[in-house]
């Protein structure tokens, strides 16, 4: 049966949460090193998302995400603009799709049998070392491609790089490869951290990320960092050469290290039989890789082939299916989240995948179970999807236990007891996740709600992680956020007191009372956000404050049905906002927490928005890096004179400010005529904008 097609409505609807999604994924992959699903997982909503702007081309934007490149580069480390970006790769997984690629090129390049190169597709962290004269004089990482970080001083402690390049250098030479550590190195360096009492990485891409953004230099050069050179960026004119094994070899030449495995290929049949060589021997190399890559040889044919968007129309990265094996499914255990979802987690028998031992694997949902047919005693089918996340992907029916039982998901919480019901509620999608009733008389809800509010987010608490939360929570020094802020007075009545405890010394606890002492006056904003209502995330809570002004004010609207109907006016609060504000003050416990916690901490009102200066109600976009500010603290300024700051460009826009690195945004920006600014335009702007009105 065909899927009717969507609606523009849909489409539109469909294309802007992807795109958010997409945002986000690349955000915690590229920036902090801490992807959340697999790269195939990616790879699908990636060309979900290209699949609609090719059905519905009103919806492309310049700053969609699929034209984006990694991720902007962290505020921890010195921007560094390329003078040539560092484009990703284009990706396919299908044999049948080299054919394609190939026809693709020699129709752009207008001849047959172009001559290709292929190369391991490592799996480490891309960066760019500037040579000038043969000196190393910076390093950095991809960034979002047009800036990167500088991470100079980490780099020049990996011992693969040389300080000083062979033989005859040119003046410039930009060297871009692949940071990346062996697995050998890596076991050896999780020994150390599991030793130490630290927590082990995930994987060896994470461990070389991690190592490589270090503030500390000498970190880095405890971390055994390995680096493969593959191509080049902006060089000076005595570089220059014919082909791109031209360029490997000069490398060699120069001292910087290449991947073994480093071929001339003409034809599908050739590439695909090397696309064969390598995952047959991939798990024999000492080092992860997760596809090989395909590149035009001739460096000029290149040129002519160009670009398009986000990737080089002359390469393209073939990627390898996630490694399976099999194993046993010995339990599955249910864990209690903050807003009581019952997650199952599946108990496996060990076994290595990926190169990593992997004994558990969530589940989701209960309907993920049902809709799988998992049992206790199943052979499963596991992958590390993207060598990260383990999941299992399927059940052998043929070694299936003859007196295997379908598994019957609790319809009660194994905290708590209460009832775990599924909840018709916006943003559930269907009632597929079961909860706990027991809101926070709940255990394991309370212990996760109280490390939500002392969380970064939240009043951002130093010293009380989950260690010590759920020790402070299992010997009944807290319970609730209340809590925390009597936490000093309490300790000093007991027998016991903290500093006698075991994991905590006479120094760390002063300063963990100092640091509670530090938040007794708390943004407004944050204080909401900490309750951890469902469907109040940092965006709402800032709105609700906004609207409220208060908390007492806060607490006595959300608490009463006319106070909550107003919030419909509200723009940005939804109806599952609203909803689970409903919820959670018809709940006399948790109505009293919200209540106690106000009592023993000041809220700071949030600035009262301007509405008479030059730019109140302007749609302010920023973009590029800023130098003078953070982009909160420029937010925070433009909406407390009253502007609206967006994410995108549109022709409702009033102001793009354009720092260092603008991209796309600047360019729609000026094809929309929307006035663009410079910092420090801006700055006298709104330097002048409060102090004056409009119309003065």
């Amino acid at each position: 049966m065909t899927a009717r097609p969507l609606s523009p409505e849909e489409a539109q609807a469909e294309h802007a949460r992807l795109g958010v999604e997409l945002a986000r994924h690349d955000a915690l992959y590229h920036g902090e090193d801490a992807p959340l699903i697999s790269d195939e997982a990616y790879d699908a909503l990636r060309r979900r998302f290209n699949e609609l702007e090719t059905a519905y081309p009103d919806l492309t934007e310049l700053s969609s995400p699929a034209r984006a490149v990694g991720a902007p580069a962290s505020s921890a480390f010195e921007p560094v603009q390329y003078a040539v970006p560092m484009l990703s790769l284009g990706n396919l997984f299908e044999e049948s799709e080299v054919a394609e690629f190939l026809g693709r090129i020699e129709r752009g390049l207008r001849q047959q049998a172009c001559e290709m190169v292929g190369e391991l597709k490592i799996d480490g962290l891309s960066l760019s070392l500037r040579y000038e004269h043969g000196r190393l004089v910076r390093a950095s990482t991809r960034g979002d491609g047009s800036i990167g970080e500088d991470v100079t001083a980490n780099a020049r402690t990996i011992s693969d790089i040389p300080h000083q390049l062979q033989g005859n250098a040119p003046a410039l030479l930009e060297v871009r490869g692949e940071a990346f550590m062996a697995r050998s190195d890596f076991e050896a360096l999780n020994a150390q951290q599991v030793a130490a009492g630290r927590k082990a990485f995930a994987n060896p891409r994470n461990a070389a990320a991690g190592s490589l953004r270090q503030s500390d230099p000498s970190v880095t050069a405890r971390r055994p960092l390995r680096f493969f050179a593959y191509s080049w960026g902006e060089v000076s004119e005595d570089a220059l050469l014919a082909a791109h094994l031209d360029m490997v070899r000069s490398f060699r030449a120069l001292g910087l290290p290449t991947a073994p495995e480093t071929y001339r290929l003409v034809g599908a049949e050739q590439l695909i039989g090397y696309y064969r060589h390598i995952a047959k021997a991939r798990a024999t190399l000492p080092f992860d890789i997760d596809g090989v890559v395909y590149k035009v040889n001739d460096l000029a044919a290149r040129e002519v082939l160009g670009f398009v968007s986000r990737a080089p129309r002359w390469a393209i990265a073939h990627k390898f299916p996630a490694e399976q094996v099999t194993t046993i499914l010995r339990d599955i255990e249910i864990q209690v989240g903050r807003t009581g979802a019952l997650t199952p987690v599946a108990r496996l028998e060990p076994v290595i995948v990926g190169g990593v031992e992997v004994s558990n694997a969530t589940l989701h949902n209960e309907a993920e179970i049902q809709r799988k047919d998992l049992r206790v005693g199943d052979t499963v089918v596991l992958q590390r999807a993207g060598d990260v996340i383990p999941q299992i992907v399927d059940r052998v029916l043929e070694q299936r236990p003859a007196d295997s039982k379908p598994y019957i998901f609790p319809t009660r919480c194994p905290v708590c007891g209460s009832a775990a019901e599924r909840e018709a509620d916006v943003g559930d999608q269907g009632g597929a996740v079961r909860r706990c009733t027991g809101g926070l008389l709940c255990d394991a809800q309370a212990v996760e709600g109280l490390l939500h509010l002392v969380s970064r987010e939240a009043l951002d608490i130093d010293g009380l992680g989950e260690k010590q939360v759920s020790f402070l929570f299992e010997t009944g020094r807290i319970r609730t956020p209340a809590d925390i802020f009597r936490l000093e007075a309490t300790d000093a009545a007991r027998e016991d007191p903290l500093h006698r405890c075991e994991g905590f010394g006479a120094v760390s606890v002063r300063k963990l009372f100092s640091s509670i002492a530090s938040k007794r006056k708390s943004p407004l904003e944050r204080m909401i956000y900490g309750l951890g209502i469902r469907h109040v995330g940092r965006t709402n809570a800032l709105r609700l404050a906004r609207h409220f002004g208060s908390y007492q004010a806060f607490i006595e609207g959300a608490s009463s049905s006319e106070g909550r109907a107003r919030l419909y006016g509200v723009e940005g609060v939804g109806d599952a906002a609203i909803s689970s504000l409903s919820r959670y003050f018809s709940d006399p416990a948790s109505a009293a927490i919200a209540i106690d916690l106000g009592s023993v901490v000041e809220a700071i009102p949030l600035k009262v928005a301007r509405t008479d200066t030059v730019i109140s109600g302007k749609t302010v976009v920023f973009t590029g890096t800023l130098q003078r500010m953070t982009r909160d603290q420029a937010k925070a300024g433009a909406e407390e004179l009253g502007a609206k700051v967006s994410g995108s460009v549109s022709k409702k826009t009033s102001y793009v400010v354009a720092g260092p690195g603008a991209g796309d945004k600047l360019e729609k920006a000026e094809a929309l005529g929307v006035t663009v600014l410079t910092e420090d335009a801006w700055l006298a702007l709104i330097g002048d904008a409060s102090t004056a009105t409009e119309g003065s």
